[in-house]
């Protein structure tokens, strides 16, 4: 397995990024079917920020494991999305987000790397909790989160004037 290989799922590898892996980056987020729900208007990312997120991504990786990760099909190496936790800015605290790319929707691909990543959270030791968020008209991420296990926190209004809804989940009690 590659260095940047972090784990799998039962349909999914989770692994770093790497710079000549950008193409993949720009038809993710240029696509504004994925993006619509990034920003108030949302925006499909231009090939510069493609190229920023992942610089960030790849150097959160290295340092921390963390970033949002490369998500590939097992059975045939396809590229689907992207996964993993960011670092929320006003907090610092680990915060889970992922995307899909539009044609992999619906499959239970962002549910189960979302599990694998809330398990792998915890058996790294990368800390007692993390929260995750989605805008509050983007009901199939909200149900994500849910069936995760996360609790609704709270309601905030982003900078751009979005309504999110703020979930939360705990490291589990050890019986």
């Amino acid at each position: 397995m590659s260095e940047l290989y972090l784990f799998e799922t039962e349909r999914l590898v989770l692994s770093g990024w790497r710079p000549e892996q950008l193409d993949d980056l720009v038809a993710l987020h240029g696509n504004p079917n994925v993006t619509r729900y990034f920003s108030l208007g949302g925006a499909p990312w231009t090939r510069a920020q493609a190229a920023e997120a992942l610089q960030h991504w790849m150097a959160l990786f290295e340092s921390r494991q963390l970033g949002k990760l490369r998500l590939t099909r097992k059975s045939d190496g396809q590229f689907v999305g992207r996964a993993g936790f960011g670092i929320h800015p006003p907090t610092g605290e680990p915060e889970i987000g992922y995307a899909l790319l539009e044609e992999h929707q619906g499959a239970g691909y962002a549910t189960e790397a979302a599990s694998g990543l809330r398990d792998w959270f915890f058996r790294a030791g990368k800390g007692d909790y993390f929260i995750g968020m989605a805008d509050t008209r983007n009901a199939r991420s909200r149900a994500i989160l849910s069936r995760i296990g996360m609790a609704e926190t709270h309601v905030e209004t982003a900078a751009d004037g979005r309504a999110v809804q703020f979930y939360r989940y705990e490291r589990p009690a050890r019986g």
